[in-house]
């Protein structure tokens, strides 16, 4: 039986990828649970600062830092864990547009009937990106906003997003979608995410030997299965 049990906190985009190196680490430390809680990060990070109790946090570094900056994360132990990179979808067995410059994405989202994207940190830049293109008002009305915690991937594999912006990772092995690539170099969004201790942890100790792992060298292979590189 786990003598010492860890609650994280994370977003959706790290969900699939928390669940193996949990499994993992349980496999290692036998005697250690880590019960883990996947929610939308903007909800993730207001259940933290509203001071319900978790081990850990689990966000895009950016969410970690402000964490941090308002004391409800132990900026000490800040650990990176994967650098995860956009990728574009469609659904199964639709054309694939042409992405593999930035005018060819430019003609693909001015084309597509409806747009999809997250909320997270990758959706923001994607508006930037838009706003930068001068067709931020244009595109407005073609898109379709995931609510908190549904993933863009499933509103492609309903056919209610024509082109889907979302983490490679949370594509990776969707039924009903094709990812056909992700974003040009030149506009390419990689988002850093990373894991703390919590403030109100009273587990300090099995905390940073979760931290620990989720850094460690052997778990590289499996957060590349993820559609991830090691941060």
């Amino acid at each position: 039986m786990p003598t010492t049990s860890l609650t994280l906190i994370s977003s959706m985009a790290t969900k699939a990828l928390l669940a193996d190196l949990v499994a993992a680490y349980s496999a290692q430390q036998p005697d250690t649970m880590v019960a883990v809680t996947s929610v939308g990060g903007v909800d993730a990070a207001k259940r933290v600062v509203a001071g319900e109790a978790f081990d850990i946090v689990a966000l895009a570094s950016d969410a970690i830092e402000k964490l941090a900056a308002s004391g409800h994360v132990a900026a000490d132990s800040r650990t990176d864990m994967v650098r995860s990179a956009v990728a574009v979808a469609v659904p199964a067995g639709t054309p694939h547009p042409d992405i593999a410059t930035e005018a060819a994405l430019k003609a693909a989202v001015l084309a597509a009937p409806t747009l999809g994207y997250s909320t997270g940190p990758s959706g923001v830049q994607l508006a930037k990106l838009f706003e930068r293109w001068g067709i931020a008002q244009q595109i407005a009305p073609r898109i379709v906003t995931p609510p908190p915690g549904t993933s863009v991937a499933s509103l492609i594999a309903k056919g209610e997003v024509a082109l889907g912006f979302q983490q490679l990772s949370e594509m990776t092995g969707v039924p009903g979608i094709d990812v056909i690539g992700g974003l040009p170099e030149a506009v390419q969004i990689v988002t850093t995410f990373s894991a703390a201790r919590a403030t109100v942890s009273t587990q300090a100790g099995a905390v940073q030997g979760f931290l620990d792992f989720l850094a460690s060298p052997h778990t590289a292979d499996l957060k590349r299965r993820h559609g991830m590189t090691p941060a």
